[in-house]
Formats: structure tokens, C-alpha cells, sequence
């Protein structure tokens, strides 16, 4: 798949709409009072527990700022359901970026066209969580209009949410000429490793799925002939639909009578088809990790695919903190900034954000003909 890069256009001195996931972890400053006051800078006394999706899109954030664009920061934080939440405020982000980009910055949150942003620098603005209104997961047009109407140019850094059909992913789109459209740097590297294991990858393969959320069934279903194993933990074996992925050489989790992790007899047998994989790709953890009493099965079997041997890729949030506690992030193959848009991009072959992408080409080409 042929994407244009950020790195194709050309954005001296021009404003560019750059959409990132920052949907990190926040943690509250101890001692502190609930708003921290900077001249007219207000924001919750919260700071950035983990800041490796802010540090996935900075080789894009950096070539923009070297060759003189001004950058308008699109992102969401958590489910505020389009209402303005504090706790779910950008600012700690805004904080993290002035102080890890060593930025001297005078903090002011102002208004741009009706939107709140936090301003990093005078070419640099964040705006506030996209999510506080509710016209970004309606994919409301008007506002999508209102969005692009800051910017000259538009870029999708934000893959683990371009499976997602709202205002920043794929409504903004159509307000700008394709060719003011591109996507970041950590975007392409996600499709280029994504699309190599999706048309060719060493076998057996083995997609390990665990977690709460459901779609994961639905896309098991679709990925059933794709893979040579689908193993399954978590809550997902309590689902309708499992069970119902037919003749497959499947291997369906027992958990502990409470639910909460997998038994130490399917530990050993995910393992022993772990260990003889050349690729696995893992999505969701096998129980409640967070709880130090049922991390045994998440625990084991990371470690099972760090040390398997196999090409492996990680996606999805809970998964990526499992390993991160148990010290296992830097031997994974890659690790993928969202576990349902990997997902999404295996089974499919596209993502909502892309396939909009293509649809402005489309649409201009029709226009030109007529």
C-alpha cells in the first residue's frame, strides 16, 4: 500500500492539522491543589504516568517544526462522552511537551476559532481534547469544516484510532485538496510491518487474543483462515462466538473458577504452541495482570512470546502495559500503537482513515472528469 508521507509536502510557513493519539495514562500530583494557575494556563493537577504514545509522533512533530510548518495538535484522552471533563484535559500533555522538548514557554491556554488550545510555542499549539465535543464521534461535517478551516494541510500520525469513523479521522478530510493530505512517520512504519506479516508471513503464526472487549471475536472470525493458531484468554472465552469458530485448529482457555485468569493447564499449552511459532501477534491480556493475584498466566505468557524466537508483534494499550511491568517491551519485535486498529488493518487490509483518504483522490478524479 502506497501512502504519501508528511515528508512529501511542502509546509514552510504554512499551518498543518496533525493527528496524533496521546491517550496516555495520567497520574494525579501528590500534595497538589486540584488546578495548577499560570497566569491564565489552568489545568488539573495531573501529570503523564507514560509517555510513549506522545514519543511515537515526535520524528514527525520534529521534521515539521525543522522545515518552518506551524503545527495545530489534534488528539483524544479517554471517554469523556462530549462533555468537558478536567481529569480528561490535555494540559498535562501540553506540560510534557514544553518540558520534554525543552521548550521556554509562557503557558496561555487561548481560543483558536472557538477551539481551546494550549499553546507549546507561537508555532506550536495543542488543542484541547478533541472528544469534549460531540461532534467528533458523530463525524459531524459542519464541525469538521470548523476543524480544517485552522490549517493548510492535514496529517494522520494517529493510527490507533483510524479505525474509528469520527470528525479528526475521517470527516476533516474532505475539506482539504488530496494533495494537502499525508500521513506521519510513525503511521507509515506501522502499515509497512502490518502489511509484510499481513501478505507474507513465516508460519506457523499464531494470534493470541485475550482482554474484555468484544469485537475481538469478530475479528478472530475474520483472521480464522489467516492464522495457523488462535489462542484465547482473558474474559473473551465467557463470549458468544468463540465457540463458534469452526473448524479452526483453535485452542479455547479454561479459567480459573473466579474468571479472572487462565489455568496453569492452559498456560503450558499455550506455551508449547508459542515456542514452535514464527510469527505471533497478541492482542489483549489473559486475566486481571493488574491484580499481582492473577498476573500468572499474562506474566507467562509474555515472557512464552519474548523469548519464543518468533517475529512478534504487540498491540493494544493493556497489552503494552503488561509488558511493560514485567519488563519485556524491548524484546518484542514491535509493538503496535492500537490493538484494535491492528486488528482492523490484518483482517481488512485498511482502516476507516485511510479508506477516506482514498475516497478524496476519488472524488477529485471524478470532479476533474465531469
Amino acid at each position: 500500500m502506497k501512502l504519501p508521507s508528511v515528508k512529501d509536502l511542502k509546509v514552510k510557513g504554512k499551518r498543518v492539522l496533525l493527528r496524533v493519539n496521546y491517550d496516555v495514562p495520567l497520574r494525579k500530583i501528590p500534595n497538589s491543589p486540584p488546578v495548577q494557575r499560570t497566569g491564565k494556563f489552568q489545568i488539573p493537577n495531573f501529570a503523564v504516568e507514560d509517555g510513549t504514545r506522545i514519543e511515537e509522533s515526535l520524528a514527525t512533530i520534529k521534521w515539521l517544526l525543522e522545515n518552518g510548518a506551524k503545527i495545530i495538535i489534534v488528539s483524544h484522552l479517554g471517554r469523556p462522552g462530549g462533555k468537558r471533563v478536567p481529569e480528561l484535559s490535555l494540559g498535562p500533555v501540553a506540560k510534557w511537551l514544553i518540558k520534554n522538548l525543552k521548550f521556554k514557554t509562557e503557558k496561555l491556554q487561548l481560543k483558536i476559532k472557538n477551539f481551546s488550545v494550549f499553546r507549546i510555542t507561537d508555532d506550536f499549539f495543542l488543542l484541547e481534547n478533541i472528544r469534549f465535543w460531540p461532534e467528533e464521534e458523530e463525524n459531524n461535517l459542519d464541525f469538521a469544516r470548523k476543524l480544517a478551516s485552522l490549517a493548510d494541510f492535514y496529517v494522520n500520525e494517529a493510527f490507533a484510532c483510524s479505525h474509528r469513523k469520527h470528525a479528526s479521522i475521517v470527516g476533516v478530510l474532505k475539506f482539504f485538496p488530496p494533495q494537502n493530505l499525508s500521513f506521519g512517520l510513525d503511521f507509515l512504519k506501522e502499515i509497512e510491518i502490518l502489511s509484510k506479516i499481513r501478505e507474507k508471513p513465516k508460519r506457523p503464526l499464531v494470534l493470541l487474543l485475550g482482554g474484555v472487549k468484544e469485537d475481538k471475536i469478530d475479528y478472530a472470525k475474520k483472521l480464522a483462515k489467516w492464522a495457523d493458531w488462535i489462542l484465547v484468554g482473558g474474559k473473551l472465552v465467557e463470549y458468544d462466538g468463540i465457540p463458534q469458530l469452526a473448524k479452526h485448529p483453535k485452542v479455547l482457555a479454561e479459567l480459573i473458577k473466579n474468571g479472572q485468569d487462565i489455568t496453569p493447564g492452559t498456560i503450558e499449552k499455550f506455551k508449547k504452541i508459542i515456542f514452535e511459532a514464527k510469527t505471533v501477534v497478541w492482542a489483549g491480556p489473559m486475566g486481571n495482570f493488574y491484580d499481582k493475584r492473577y498476573e500468572t498466566g499474562t506474566k507467562e505468557i509474555a515472557q512464552a512470546v519474548a523469548e519464543s524466537g518468533a517475529f512478534t508483534v504487540v498491540g493494544g494499550g493493556d497489552t503494552e502495559a503488561a509488558l511493560s511491568k514485567f519488563g519485556l517491551t524491548r524484546k518484542i519485535g514491535f509493538i503496535s500503537s492500537g490493538g484494535g486498529a491492528m486488528l482492523e488493518f490484518l483482517s481488512s487490509g485498511t482502516l476507516a482513515g485511510i479508506e477516506a483518504f482514498f475516497s478524496c483522490f476519488s472524488s477529485e478524479q471524478s470532479r476533474n472528469r465531469s
